[in-house]
């Protein structure tokens, strides 16, 4: 959603906004189209999902980047002033809130359901036999 709020706002820049932007050296690579990346420039890539396979330490994972991204919405909030972005970043920024949420009560649920002296030391996906 952020990538097509960021072509949303390029797409019609003239060559000039561009300059005057500082996203020239952008333009040069990938004109207006989208380029998932920081906003320090590094590019996206998959070695930031993380997964596990063990639903506490991926629920965990699961959880801290909800909040990352709330955070990074936060921080685009003190930045931004046109009230159109700052409606999709709330948005954005609400959703993660509710998706930290259900992690969480999806985590209490898994570790309801295991036992509580081991839940740290098995995977229950392959340990079937731990009880």
């Amino acid at each position: 959603m952020i990538g097509t709020l960021v072509y949303q706002l390029t797409r019609n820049l003239s060559i000039e906004d561009i300059k005057k932007g500082g996203f020239d050296a952008y333009f040069v690579d990938h004109t207006t189209g989208v380029y998932p990346a920081s906003a320090a420039g590094v590019p996206f890539t998959a070695a930031y999902l993380q997964s596990k396979g063990d639903v506490i330490t991926d629920l965990h994972e699961n959880m801290a980047a909800e909040q990352k991204a709330r955070t990074t919405y936060d921080n685009i909030l003190r930045l931004v002033d046109d009230p159109d972005v700052r409606d999709v970043i709330k948005f954005l920024r609400a959703r993660e809130v509710v998706h930290y949420q259900r992690f969480g009560e999806g985590l209490r649920i898994a570790t309801d359901k295991m036992n509580c002296k081991n839940f740290y030391a098995i995977n229950p996906a392959f340990d079937k036999n731990c009880k």
